[in-house]
């Protein structure tokens, strides 16, 4: 066996990993692939075709590089891992994105990468721009915003601002999404490629868009500087800000760039100037540095010349595609408002029929009700048929009954007034006796008071005539006169007997009339007492049957309005003036 047989076969092909800003790529490549062949098969598998932009970017120790593509690629200073990783970004940058930019993928992969620079705060930004760079990014990835869809908390997943940014404000993440939302709702009707642009037209006017920054030093005294480069020339940078250079040289000024191992010479164009110099610690970043240099300076003396055919005919192709798509987002906004107008007036027809069944529902069951009603009310106007006959009926009952009792009122009415007139008679028949007996009384007070003066009288003279008998008669019949016979002497004593027996038998008389007269007088009051007291049981009854007569002529009328009313409270006055007053009645009593 020879040597050459025990030596292990070199593989003819290598694995490839190339990453871009939204996929990863594996690809299996020869060894003898140049750099270009790699960059080629990337361009073709992405679509793009604007590759003057891009590259394919390496880690190599503590730096990057950029594949060359002139260049075997095993032959430069990749790694040997497998396999082999690269990341396929922008290295140049335009000048106006809107001008430079002709493909859509260009422009969606310049715009992934400055926004990952923007979130990774490789290029700053302020707290404003942010918001409205995020407004944008949401427009791009969601569309229009419907607030039916995207409720609060659909960006809660989303990296949208820096976290310098959120750091700087206390602000809750509800917050920052309430003012992103505000924004990303007045872009409505933006597509994701003019969402993507306006992102990038917003973003190409930061200080640190496009810019490389490499640490050098000038001269001997190392000073630390930095260096930017970027499409508008070189720039000088303190270590500490990176925002504004202290000295800038555009691509229009410089003559010559060139380097010496570790030093930079750069030349401007006005040979009065004097020659910039600065230093580079590293080789391997001078060659980085001097490749962007040429790089940008190329594409600025190409953007200032008249396009090739190539660019020509894809500005035209890009012309004619986004004439194309306005078109047909025109047709597609169209057929969306037709279908949202379909769906609406759809919607409204449903509702509408929705509405006709309710209201069919409703109508059928107000029919039902009103049959109901209308059976229930037949039935209840038959019952009150029923009830008004017989409340006519009860109502002519009651009729008669009140003419009945009419009739009888108005002969209680008739004998009231006859008893109230006997009343009268009979108040005046009292008052005539009560007058009588007060005289009798007064004469019979007279004749007790004459008969006692009598009988005093009476006494008086018989007491006088005998002392005037028993003094003068002896005396008489000595010196005047003979003494008379006894028959003259009895028939005198006999006289004046006899007046005096008259005189007696006159009182007795007249106290006899008296008492008769009082006794006459005391029969006729116990007779009037007697005619008073059936005259107030009759009245009594008749206040009794008139009451009953009352309250039954009452009751019958509520029978006939279908209600019971309380019986009717007769007032005292009314009592008093169809009767004797208690003063009067007590009289009669007394008397």
């Amino acid at each position: 066996m020879s040597i050459l047989g025990l030596k292990k076969k070199q593989p003819k092909t290598f694995k490839v990993k190339v990453i871009t800003m939204d996929a990863e790529m594996e690809f299996s490549c020869e060894v003898k692939w140049k750099g270009k062949d790699l960059f080629d098969l990337v361009s073709r598998t992405v679509g793009l075709r604007e590759t003057w932009f891009f590259g394919l970017r390496y880690i190599v120790k503590d730096t990057y590089a950029w594949l060359k593509p002139e260049k075997r690629v095993l032959d430069q200073e990749v790694p040997k891992d497998s396999p082999i990783t690269f990341h396929f970004l922008a290295k140049f940058f335009p000048e106006k994105v809107e001008e430079e930019l002709v493909q859509e993928i260009t422009q969606h992969l310049f715009f992934l990468q400055v926004k990952k620079q923007i979130l990774d705060e490789e290029i700053f930004c302020s707290p404003e721009a942010s918001v409205l760079l995020a407004s944008y990014a949401v427009q791009a990835k969601y569309g229009d915003y419907d607030p039916n869809f995207h409720k609060p908390g659909f960006l809660a997943q989303d990296e949208l601002l820096p976290k310098r940014v959120l750091m700087q404000y206390q602000m809750t993440a509800d917050m920052w999404e309430e003012k992103i939302t505000a924004w990303y709702a007045e872009h409505r009707g933006i597509a994701r490629d003019e969402a993507e642009m306006e992102y990038l037209k917003i973003a190409q006017d930061l200080e640190m868009y496009g810019v490389s920054y490499f640490a050098i030093t000038q001269n001997k005294r190392d000073t630390d500087l930095l260096l930017g480069v970027d499409a508008q020339g070189l720039h000088i940078y303190s270590p500490n800000s990176k925002l504004n250079p202290n000295k800038s040289f555009p691509w229009s000024g410089i003559r010559n760039i060139s380097y010496s191992e570790k030093e930079f010479t750069i030349k401007p164009l006005d040979k009065k100037k004097d020659v910039f110099k600065f230093y580079s610690s590293q080789l391997r970043v001078n060659k980085l540095i001097l490749q962007l240099c040429i790089g940008n300076h190329d594409l600025f003396m190409r953007r200032r010349k008249v396009d090739s055919i190539e660019v020509q005919q894809m500005k035209a192709q890009a012309k004619e595609e986004k004439a194309r798509k306005k078109m047909e987002r025109q047709i597609l906004a169209r057929e969306k408002q037709m279908r949202e107008e379909a769906e609406r007036a759809k919607e409204e027809m449903e509702r509408r029929l929705f509405q006709l069944q309710d209201e069919a529902r409703l109508a059928n069951e107000a029919l039902l009700r009103s049959e109901e009603t209308a059976d229930l009310l037949a039935e209840k106007a038959q019952i009150a048929e029923e009830e008004a006959k017989l409340l006519a009926h009860k109502a002519a009952e009651a009729e008669q009954d009140r003419q009945r009792f009419e009739v009888t009122a108005m002969k209680t009415k008739e004998e009231k007034r006859l008893m109230e007139q006997k009343m009268r008679e009979a108040e005046q028949l009292a008052v005539k006796l009560v007058e009588q007996s007060e005289k009798r009384l007064k004469e019979a007070d007279h004749l007790k008071q004459d008969l006692t003066e009598a009988k005093d009288a009476e006494r008086r003279a018989k007491q006088k005539l005998l002392e005037i008998t028993k003094t003068t008669y002896p005396l008489i019949a000595a010196y005047s006169t003979p003494p008379a016979p006894p028959e003259a002497a009895d028939f005198a004593y006999e006289s004046a007997s006899t007046r005096l027996d008259f005189k007696d038998s006159d009182m007795k008389r007249l106290s006899m009339e008296i008492e008769r007269e009082r006794l006459e007088y005391m029969e006729k009051s116990k007779h009037l007492q007697d005619q008073l007291k059936e005259l107030k049981t009759e009245i009594e009854s008749l206040k009794l049957e008139e009451q009953q007569q009352q309250a039954g002529v009452y009751s019958l009328r509520n029978e006939a309005r279908g209600y019971v009313q309380e019986p009717v409270y007769i007032p005292h006055s009314n009592r008093n003036s169809a009767y004797m007053s208690q003063s009067q009645m007590a009289f009669f009593e007394e008397v």
